[in-house]
């Protein structure tokens, strides 16, 4: 019985009878997967997996507890390919099956014997069962343990089939379609485990294909309202979040913002928000968990990020590595097919619609290869943006909290670049990160099939392939210094830039733009270098890479050769197909290289700024709402420093002060006393404090600097509190502010420049105070508030905000100003950093001697025409009725009909090649690049001729096998010189494109009028600067010439296939149609997707460096949670558009796919069915090997068309800035002022009118008069009346509209721009410091001596403090031959163990002693016409009284024209100048003036000593 059993199933052999094969009997014989045993023991291992299957499915459906949820089931993206493979892969098995029955009955009347089609089908339906066991939710605990157990038996059982077949077809040199059932049934033994240990009994379901986390949005602490506001639910949720599986794996739900795109020009908000799990704040939060988490583990403190993204993103790395295998198994396929249809070629088919049954195999396995790869791509692209997300959102948090140390080793220039360059390049690497281990399993399988072709030939290959890898180390070795110094260098220019941008009106005042622009060039020129080493080293690496599937076939042929190996079509082809498909991978192993030195370096710093030093004692600081305690700021300290190093000097020492709530604190002191370190200190700022500060009280701090946001005036004021209508015109009238919002073209909805450009000083510190007093604190900090307004606004808004509004609030007020001192309760006389008394006015008058003479020079500078006398109870407010009767009126500085700021511009609509041509006009790049390309076309053109020589002379008997390997090595040599000349003038057209592209960019920047700064925030400009140039600088180039080439190789390809196989271009002509038209509709929307991406990023660099810029104020404000979220929110509008554009790219390169593998099996199928002559297995090994790789082909060039697209908006973005309006020029040649002008510094003005913009309304309206030579002249008016504006128009910053002004009998206006400024000497209103030494911040030009140069420091009141330096003048180190001493080295400060004499915009330095450089400057230029613009506002009488007579002593015979508030700094004047609403009202002597009646400087000097009685 058992006997007749075996002879049923097995015909008595121990092969199955179809196969023809000799099977070995006994155990060995289960490897063979032809043999009678390996079916039994298959069919036995099938009936126990079916028996598992049919348990867990009977268990699942057989429960009385129904488990049931409300919200709908999250669906696991790898269960739902594993249910699409799996089945697809059962029923290929029971087709199989079912046709192996049909054949039998066929052929042999027959089914016995029965094991060869039973296997089948058990296999087929072990399958399915399987399939849907493992898709199975919310199971009981034994069925989840079996479903476990199942799955991984089912992987061994797995691996035994692969292993076997695998072996079997190398063994045999064959492969049947069972074979390849069975090898791929590997992979789904793979998701079959995935399935079974994620999606039971783990709470970690997928709800995107990317994401592996649910994080829900949680309100930061404090931030419930604004995270309603700017937060809210967006209804244009991305579609994404509701689609279906199918429409995930293909991308359908897309397709509605595509056809948008085509039907409009895409908007910011046409585009869907994120999903929860990639926001930023999401992504943030997780960070800080898992570095919370290693904190705890890890007590040394330092950051491991790579750990923390690894840990993050594991799961979503690991689904798409399953995805990455299946695609690399599929593709390895692709010599199998090509060996199984020459092999039908040849007359050896296996069955009689083999042909047939390998077009559908080969159709299926490429889409199969297609799908798999796109979702790769997509969820690795998705991890890459939660990373950049994340770094982001950390790197903003950080610099919120960074300390004084921290920001002189990160300078807001390098903080702005971690987040557009570095946290981009990190956000690149996990798309890479699957290709380094992909690249290997390709190329070890690949290896085996090379293997089954041409033996041990193999291992030439190998060692080829091997070699040149190990040539590149060298090559990588040196690609990675480069990189790291290519930071450096880029690091030093971008902080050089954004001081120079961030100043550039200091620079053009005093005509440094020239030497500016040389340092940066000569910074430019030493990144230079490192960017040709970069190119050349990319140069290198891509003709080895790309050399190698030339040398090595070359090589492993001459070995079949000498080791009589015989070619052939089938195994010849079966190897080139091979190569091919490992062609592409190996080709990007530059790539990926680069990526991941570049991903290093940006890591190394990104983790070096996070370990940076915080600020830490802001925990001394103690917020309390209760009203009941004794003190609102109590202070003991013994010593309070901004250098935590404990040898240095202490800023401040032996501090005991306490507050009472409502007590009103003045402090006053000489410059650089450390009065404003006292109220950073209390403020928490200040990184060494040796004692306790303890708060009570929601505070709000002005600064001493107007710090404003871009936004409109009410935004401003409101700083993130709720609108209250009532309190809000209240706080508008009490800080004066209502004429200048009333004749504001948009009231207080009118939008502010960056850093308020578009404002006056004074108005710029009353919305400063506007914002303090809105936000109803319990303590108030002002650091000299009243210095930028003039004497009448400074008396009003002390009587109506310091006296009225705050009358029960506790202040602290730093002032010069002696007048206002009488009326607080208690007066800190601050000298040498210590608080040398402390009493009441009285007090200190009657007993401390220092504070007499403050108070007796303040008496002296208001002159001996005015009687003034101070009584012990005659304070400030007793002249109130008199303020009270003097009529305010101040008028804004800008009236125009429109927003100073507008949205960033970008181009819309397809450019064409427009960009592209913009590109390539740079020196000589239409000759490069026409040569790169002509070499190019002569490599395909040669690989053609390589490949037809082959299959045409492969078995052709007048060829011998030496003269056919000669031709082909002579070629293939031929062919690596083409790809070393196309590298060559690749890198030549980087090289000159970049160094043109910067150079005209620098000087169009340079040459731009202050119009362009005031209206263009100065992020949009840093961002083009830094990302967008980087991108120019190494990947323009190369991604340009690549892409091109590819696609060239893309479309010849196609050309192939329709010449070897005529009937294919019935089907390629219509598939070329269909991708030209996929393309154009794919182009429409993703080229705005780039465009917007492009803008948005410069939001988020503008509103970092807007934060960096005003930390301070938004932490006293407490407003970091605020900040930080609205930081959040520009991060996600930023990556939404990024996320839809490399969306759109799978989009696109997976429909081309389909329509390739369409093509491929059209070919395939077409080839084998018309009779091509006797070199048709050469010609259809030829076509196929091309046809294979035309999927990878078509990628690659669409990859890079896409990726190109994306770099080339950087170049558009860097042309809107290469090409602005400029000034007039520097020079003109024809008419130069002599070398002693002016000589006498005669001024003449007729008639001048300025408007700032053209069609905008005047606002200077014909002024007339004339300054003699060597007079002194005072110009006086209400804020905003015209007084800068005056100022501008003299140094030619706005041209004037109507008018002239002549100096010394010359016409300014007929005269270069640089002659003008040169000659002119000014002091301006907001005092600014370089980075560097004390000598290059005094004397930038180096044209003086150190002698003369400390002469003039002491003149200033600041050798003593500069001589405090280690090293005096030259602190930074000693001053070598490099005449670039402060700015070009100030970027090695961090290397330095002294800190340098000035840091960065001179933060380590007061504002008066800011203003004494400016002073020094001057006194050092000589200039025979001195401007001083507000000069001394922040310095005190004393002071102010010193450097007066200083003024008159060295530059008596010079014209000093004075813009100043202070109106005894005007009393000594030859000529006063009254200017109102732009209007010249009067020009006379003072005492004529004040003898006048009506008169505005008689009405200013009144309202002067009335404030000052």
């Amino acid at each position: 019985m058992g006997e007749s059993a075996w002879i049923m199933f097995c015909n008595n052999s121990s092969c199955s009878k179809e196969t023809g094969k000799t099977c070995s009997s006994g155990f060995p014989s289960i490897f063979n997967p032809y043999s009678c045993f390996n079916h039994a023991f298959i069919i036995s291992v099938d009936m126990l997996l079916l028996l598992v299957a049919f348990l867990i499915i009977f268990c699942k459906f057989s429960s009385k507890k129904i488990t049931t949820n409300s919200q709908s089931q999250s669906i696991s993206l790898v269960a739902v390919l594993s249910e699409i493979y799996n089945g697809i892969l059962s029923v290929a098995y029971l087709f199989l099956g079912i046709w192996t029955i049909y054949h039998k009955l066929d052929m042999d009347h027959t089914v016995l014997p029965l094991d060869g089609w039973l296997v089948l089908l058990y296999q087929g339906f072990s399958w399915l069962l399987l399939a849907i066991s493992m898709s199975l939710k919310n199971l009981n605990l034994p069925c989840t343990i079996a479903v476990k157990a199942c799955s991984s038996f089912t992987l061994l059982y797995a691996v035994f089939l692969c292993i076997s077949s695998l072996l079997e077809a190398i063994a045999d040199k064959t492969v049947s379609i069972k074979i390849i059932l069975d090898v791929l049934s590997f992979p789904g033994s793979i998701l079959f485990l995935f399935c079974a240990f994620r999606g039971h009994g783990s709470k970690d379901t997928i709800t995107d294909p990317g994401g592996d986390f649910d994080a829900c949005y949680a309100p930061l602490q404090g931030e419930e309202h604004d995270s309603t506001d700017e937060t809210s639910v967006n209804h244009d949720i991305t579609p994404l979040a509701n689609a279906g599986v199918l429409s995930k794996m293909f991308f359908w739900w897309l397709n509605p913002l595509l056809q948008k795109g085509k039907e409009k020009i895409l908007e910011n908000n046409d585009i869907p928000t994120l999903q929860q799990a990639c926001q930023a704040h999401a992504c943030y939060l997780k960070y800080n968990d898992r570095l919370s988490e290693q904190k705890r583990r890890n007590s040394s403190g330092s950051i491991s990020m790579l750990s923390i993204i690894a840990y993050s993103h594991w799961r979503a790395m690991l689904t798409s590595g399953v995805f990455a295998l299946i695609k690399i198994l599929t593709l390895s396929t692709g010599p199998l097919f090509l060996r199984a249809f020459i092999a039908v070629v040849q007359g050896n088919e296996t069955f009689k619609y083999e042909a047939y049954v390998l077009t559908i195999g080969l159709l299926i396995a490429k889409c199969l290869e297609s799908i798999s790869e796109r979702q790769w791509f997509f969820i690795t692209r998705m991890v890459g943006l939660q990373v950049r997300s994340m770094l982001s959102a950390a790197i903003y948090r950080k610099q919120q909290k960074l300390s004084n140390a921290g920001k002189m080793n990160h300078s807001p220039g390098e903080i702005v670049s971690y987040v557009t360059v570095d946290a981009n390049r990190i956000g690149e690497f996990p798309y890479w990160f699957h290709q380094i281990w992909a690249t290997s399993v390709q190329f070890c399988l690949a290896l085996f099939i090379v293997y089954s072709s041409v033996g041990l030939a193999t291992f030439a290959a190998l060692a080829a392939i091997i070699l040149i890898v190990i040539a590149s180390y060298p090559h990588t070795k040196l690609q990675l210094e480069c990189y790291k110094k290519i930071m450096s260098a880029q690091d030093k220019r971008l902080k050089a830039i954004t001081e120079a941008l961030g100043n550039m009106k200091l620079l053009k005042l005093h005509a440094w733009e020239t030497h500016f622009k040389k340092v940066i060039e000569s910074l430019r020129k030493d990144e230079f270098k490192w960017i040709i080493g970069i190119l050349s080293q990319k140069g290198y690496q891509l003709v080895l890479f790309w050399s190698s599937p030339i040398v090595v076939p070359a090589v492993t042929f001459w070995t079949c050769y000498w080791l009589g190996i015989t070619l052939n079509a089938s195994n010849v082809f079966t190897f080139l197909a091979s190569l091919r498909i490992v062609q592409e991978p190996v080709r990007l192993i530059p790539d990926i290289v680069q990526v991941f030195i570049g991903a290093k370096v940006s890591l190394d710093r990104i983790v070096k700024f996070l370990e940076a030093p915080e600020l830490g004692n802001r925990k001394l600081e103690q917020e309390c709402e209760d009203k009941n305690f004794e003190h609102s700021i109590l202070i003991k300290c013994n010593e309070i420093s901004w250098d935590i190093n404990p040898s240095s000097k202490p800023t401040l020492k032996d501090i005991d002060l306490v507050v009472k709530p409502g007590e009103k604190v003045a402090i006053c002191g000489e410059v650089g006393s450390g009065k404003s370190t006292l109220l950073a200190a209390v403020l928490g700022e200040v990184p060494k404090v040796n004692g306790t500060v303890h708060v009570h009280g929601k505070k709000a701090y002005v600064s001493q600097t107007a710090w404003i946001q871009t936004g409109s005036i009410q935004e401003n004021i409101l700083f993130g509190s709720v609108m209250d209508p009532v309190w809000y015109q209240e706080v508008v009238e009490k800080c004066c502010l209502i004429k200048d919002l009333e004749m504001l073209p948009f009231g207080d909805l009118t939008e502010i420049g960056e850093r308020g450009v578009n404002l006056s000083g004074g108005q710029k510190q009353r919305i400063q105070l506007a914002r303090a007093l809105y936000q109803n604190a319990d303590i108030y900090f002002l650091d000299d508030p009243f210095s930028a307004v003039d004497a009448q606004t400074a008396t009003s808004l002390f009587s109506e905000y310091v006296m009225r509004a705050l009358s029960d609030k506790t202040i602290l007020l730093v002032s010069h100003q002696v007048d206002f001192l009488p009326a607080f309760n208690s007066i800190l006389l601050m000298s040498g950093g210590e608080i040398i008394e402390a009493g009441t006015y009285d007090q200190l008058l009657a007993s401390s001697q220092k504070f007499q003479d403050l108070v007796n020079a303040h008496n002296n500078t208001i002159g001996s025409e005015m009687d003034v006398s101070y009584s012990s109870n005659g304070r400030a407010m007793a002249s109130k009725d008199v303020i009270k009767n003097l009529h305010v009126k101040e008028e804004p500085i800008m009236a125009t009909g429109e927003q100073l700021i507008k949205e960033e511009e970008r181009e819309t609509g397809d450019t064409g090649l427009k960009p592209y041509l913009q590109y390539l006009r740079h020196n000589k790049g239409f000759l490069y690049f026409t040569l790169a390309i002509l070499f190019h076309v002569a490599f395909i053109i040669g690989q053609l001729v390589q490949s037809y020589w082959l299959a045409a002379e492969l078995q052709s008997s007048e060829v011998s096998s030496k003269e056919l390997l000669t031709v082909f090595t002579v070629i293939g040599f031929s062919l690596a010189i083409f790809l070393l000349l196309r590298s060559f003038y690749v890198v030549l057209l980087g090289r000159g494109a970049s160094e043109s592209i910067f150079s005209t960019l620098l000087k169009s920047l340079f040459r731009a009028p202050m119009s362009f700064y005031d209206s263009t925030p100065v992020g949009r400009i840093l961002s083009r600067v830094s990302s967008d140039l980087s991108i120019i600088d190494l990947d323009m180039a190369f991604k340009l010439s690549i892409t091109v080439g590819t696609t060239m190789n893309t479309y010849f390809s196609f050309f192939v296939l329709a010449v070897l196989a005529w009937p294919v271009a019935f089907v390629i002509i219509p598939m070329v149609y269909l991708t030209i038209l996929l393309q154009r509709h794919y182009y429409a929307s993703a080229k705005e997707l780039m465009r917007i991406t492009g803008t948005t990023k410069s939001s988020v660099a503008s509103h970092l460096a807007e934060s960096i810029a005003g930390a301070m104020t938004i932490r006293a404000f407490g407003g970091e949670d605020r900040f930080f979220l609205k930081n959040m929110n520009l991060i996600d509008a930023n990556a939404s558009p990024d996320f839809y554009t490399f969306v759109a790219n799978e989009w696109l390169i997976q429909r081309l796919e389909i329509l390739c593998a369409i093509v491929l099996s059209s070919t395939a199928l077409s080839m084998t069915l018309i009779y091509l002559g006797p070199s048709a297995s050469g010609l259809i090994g030829m076509a196929l090997s091309y046809g294979l790789s035309l999927n990878v082909f078509l990628v690659v060039s669409v990859k890079n068309q896409c990726f190109l697209s994306s770099s080339v908006v950087s170049v558009e973005r860097v042309e809107q800035y290469m090409h602005i309006p400029s000034e007039a020029p520097e020079v003109i040649e024809t008419n130069r002022p002599t070398h002693g002008w002016p000589c006498l510094g005669k001024v003449e003005i007729c008639n001048l009118k300025v408007r700032y913009r053209p069609n905008a309304p005047l606002v200077l309206h014909g002024i007339s008069c004339i300054f003699e030579g060597g007079s002194k002249i005072g110009i006086v008016g209400r804020t905003g009346s015209g007084k800068t504006t005056f100022i501008s128009a003299l140094f030619r910053l706005v041209e004037p509209a109507d008018g002239e002004i002549i100096i010394d009998d010359l016409d300014i206006c007929t005269i270069g721009l640089h002659d003008l400024r040169s000659h002119l000497g000014i002091i301006p209103q907001d005092p600014t410091l370089f980075g560097g030494s004390a000598r290059y911040n005094i004397d930038p030009l180096e044209q003086h001596t150190d002698n003369e140069i400390w002469e003039v420091l002491e003149k200033c009141q600041l050798r003593e403090a500069v001589q405090a330096k280690e090293g005096g003048l030259n602190s930074i180190g000693k001053k070598n031959k490099d005449t670039r001493v402060g700015f070009f080295r100030f970027a090695s400060i961090n290397n330095m163990k002294t800190i340098s004499a000035v840091v960065q915009d001179g933060l380590n330095w007061s504002m008066g002693q800011r203003q004494l450089f400016c002073l020094g400057r001057a006194l050092l230029k000589r200039s025979k016409i001195l401007v001083l613009d507000e000069a001394t506002a922040s310095i005190d009488n004393t002071t102010d009284s010193i450097i007066q007579k200083t003024i008159r002593t060295e530059l008596k015979d010079c014209t000093v024209i004075t813009v100043a508030h202070r109106i005894p700094t005007v009393m000594d004047c030859n000529m006063v100048l009254g200017i109102s609403d732009g209007k010249l009202v009067e020009f006379d002597e003072p005492m004529k003036l004040m003898n006048k009646e009506g008169s505005l400087f008689g009405q200013l000097v009144q309202e002067y000593w009335s404030h000052s009685s």
